[in-house]
């Protein structure tokens, strides 16, 4: 008997109950279409938290004043207002692992343009900022250092400000008023998009620093002090010297707590990517259930199918069919039926993750080999749930099988 032969006698098989075989297909359908979605979100999330993190500059490194414990007491950032100009100084001197650094000053204010007004993030940084964060000007340009020294009132605009205030029109040369001072649009930045938790990054209001210390806020402490990396490898050595400068420019002694912060873009990437993961493992596990319950119906329905055909068993060993010709034969049959599961599973679970993108907003994206892996694995389930009753049939004795009613 030939392995084509073989393939379409089990093909016949299956055929023959096909009410039966489909309910049988349905754990197989449903674990590996868990399978391909999961893998799918999964995928398309992990993409997600690389875009947020790129979008947040690069290389970057946040220092926060106030430090996460002090004298065993949880603080938390911003319970101390400890960095100053003169840190920003010390550590664009000292540390040559440091390219680029800017203070981020944030206060939220009622910005005003003709007739329109529009409540947003007013940031105070340095020319730095564009470099640290990699986020250009779209149209016009960044203020200088001269507007920061002298801490002239001009502003960029975050693309949803500039489309709030101004719709279709070019915002660049004009005035707007952020609490009732007026500030000269000097560019427009270039679109950011969703940032960490969702937030819209572009709705923001760029100016000096200086500026919103002096003329917003009345304070000369930084909020929080944004550094970027000479190179991606440098970021553990940029850290340790901006923490050796500040420790030092703080008077903190060995064994003191910080009184700052710092926080490595990698670190971000590194928890969203681990939160990730552990949904991702316990979906996996969710959908290992289904594929193995599959399993057990593949089973269940080859030793009832065996015991239905005994008698044609037993004529095939009489005829002159072998153990291992029966063993292939029924051993096809529970691979087919798990294989055809399986590209049913991969079909329905990427028309899935297709419609929870189209309509949820879902990023979704489904690699080739999670679509190869699916179908090995169900293929897997197939051999291993249908070894037994093949090996059953093939174990038969064809003269008692030839009694059998």
């Amino acid at each position: 008997m030939t392995f084509l032969r073989v393939l379409r006698t089990a093909g016949r098989a299956v055929g023959r109950n096909k009410l039966r075989s489909a309910l049988t297909l349905l754990g197989i359908i449903i674990g590996v279409m868990a399978v391909i979605v999961v893998v799918g979100i999964s995928t398309g999330a992990r993409l997600m938290v690389e875009e947020q993190v790129s979008s947040l500059g690069s290389n970057v490194l946040m220092i926060f004043p106030g430090a996460t414990t002090s004298s065993g007491a949880r603080m938390g950032w911003g319970s101390a207002s400890t960095l100053t100009e003169d840190d920003l100084k010390a550590i664009s001197k000292e540390c040559p692992a440091v390219a680029g650094i800017s203070p981020s000053i944030r206060t939220i204010a009622q910005t005003v343009a003709g007739n329109t007004n529009w409540s947003t993030s007013i940031q105070g940084v340095s020319p730095d900022y564009a470099a640290v964060r990699n986020w250009p000007a779209e149209t016009g340009a960044y203020f200088t250092e001269q507007d920061v020294r002298s801490a002239n009132k001009v502003c960029l605009l975050g693309q949803t400000v500039a489309d709030q205030l101004f719709a279709d029109q070019d915002p660049v040369g004009a005035t707007i008023r952020i609490k009732k001072l007026p500030f000269i649009v000097i560019g427009v930045l270039a679109k950011k998009g969703a940032g960490f938790g969702g937030q819209d990054q572009d709705d923001v209001i760029v100016a000096p620093y200086t500026t919103v210390q002096k003329k917003l806020m009345g304070t000369t402490y930084l909020g929080m002090v944004m550094a970027s990396a000479v190179s991606a490898d440098k970021i553990q050595e940029a850290q340790d010297q901006i923490a050796t400068v500040l420790r030092v420019r703080h008077r903190i002694g060995p064994g003191q707590d910080d009184d700052f912060t710092i926080r490595t873009q990698t670190e971000f990437s590194d928890v969203a990517q681990a939160t990730s993961q552990q949904m991702r493992i316990l979906l996996i596990c969710v959908a290992a259930v289904s594929l193995v319950v599959g399993g057990i119906g593949i089973m269940n329905i080859m030793l009832v199918s065996v015991t239905e055909r005994t008698r044609e068993i037993g004529i095939r060993m009489a005829v002159g069919a072998k153990g291992q010709h029966i063993l292939l034969q029924f051993l096809s049959e529970a691979v087919s039926l798990s294989a055809l599961g399986g590209v049913a599973g991969i079909g329905l679970g990427m028309a899935v993750s297709r419609a929870l993108a189209v309509t949820i907003g879902w990023k979704t994206m489904v690699p080739m080999w999670a679509v190869g892996m699916a179908f090995a694995v169900s293929g897997t389930v197939g051999i291993f749930f249908g070894f037994y009753p093949a090996w059953k049939a093939s174990r038969l004795d064809p003269i008692e099988a030839l009694r059998y009613e």
